[in-house]
């Protein structure tokens, strides 16, 4: 079956992390360069290439040990611009990839598992 969403299996897909909470641009390192853009609301996103579903477990496995509460999960279309093929996405470049992207998103209140 073909994949109709994102890049070719050559290249990483675009996913955006979003949490409750204000993260600091030093963790920028730890989260293997995923872009940090705090939002006006309190929240941080989290955008970046993320190679495959194993990868993305990882990161999600890091902002458990963070302790943040994860607000949602999603892949991302990325428009032209001048980081592309940088491996890096800045936030105002960042779309959903479908117009129902925010209810298809993971999303957790606290204290409930996935």
């Amino acid at each position: 079956m073909p994949n109709k969403l994102g890049p070719p299996p050559s290249q990483p897909m675009v996913y955006q992390i979003k949490l409750k909470g204000q993260l600091g641009d030093q963790w920028t390192d730890w989260f293997e360069g995923m872009t940090i853009t705090l939002e006006g609301n309190g929240d941080t996103l989290l955008t970046g290439p993320v190679v495959d579903q194993a990868a993305l477990h990882g990161l999600l496995k890091k902002v458990r040990d963070l302790g943040m509460p994860l607000l949602s999960v999603g892949p991302v279309e990325t428009g032209p611009s001048s980081t592309q093929g940088t491996g890096r996405a800045e936030a105002a470049e960042v779309k959903p990839s479908s117009p129902n992207q925010c209810n298809s998103s993971i999303s957790f209140k606290k204290g409930e598992k996935g």
